[in-house]
């Protein structure tokens, strides 16, 4: 279903459905080259998870990361400093895994092996990505600007590790945002 804003933190269905209000506490604005994308964080699936989004976020961290990793119909990874898929914030989470599903537009976090090895790299699916599901730490979906996320530059397959990737201008908590 796409959506679209009438403001700070109201999101209306573009079918004419009921508008939601969002919480501006728990909603993240990401600034990309193509537009602004809105994304609802879910801190009653990931309360640590989006904890530490936020802080991150509200410390400059992810503002100039670059999409690093982009599979076309898969997922676009973002969030590691040093561009390679190899670094962070040095700071593990333990999983909070869900039944929430993985479907165009979920957030979740990137990790290693480990389930307890998400940091602060994570993904959005393109289309939904049922492997996923229970195995990953689902915080967030985007509410607006999924358009956005589709034109962000793919890499090769099958790593899709992208030459030139596209960057994250900057990333806001909405009860912050100054424009």
């Amino acid at each position: 279903m796409a959506s679209v804003c009438l403001g700070l933190g109201l999101v209306m269905s573009a079918d004419g459905g009921t508008a939601q209000t969002l919480d501006p506490e728990n909603t993240l604005y990401m600034d990309l080259e193509y537009g602004r994308v809105v994304i609802e964080l879910r801190p009653d699936l990931a309360p640590n998870h989006v904890a530490r989004i936020k802080e991150l976020t509200r410390e400059g961290f992810y503002d100039g990361v670059v999409f690093h990793r982009v599979i076309e119909g898969f997922m676009a990874q973002t969030g590691d400093p040093t561009g390679t898929g190899a670094g962070g914030s040095g700071q593990k989470l333990d999983a909070e895994f869900s039944l929430e599903p993985h479907v165009r537009g979920t957030v979740s976090m990137a990790r290693a092996q480990s389930p307890n090895s998400a940091d602060s790299q994570f993904f959005i699916v393109f289309k939904e990505s049922e492997w996923l599901n229970g195995q990953y730490t689902v915080w967030g979906n985007v509410v607006e600007g999924m358009e956005y996320i589709d034109q962000i530059k793919k890499g090769p397959l099958p790593s899709g590790m992208v030459d030139e990737p596209d960057t994250l201008i900057r990333m806001q908590v909405a009860a912050d945002a100054k424009e």
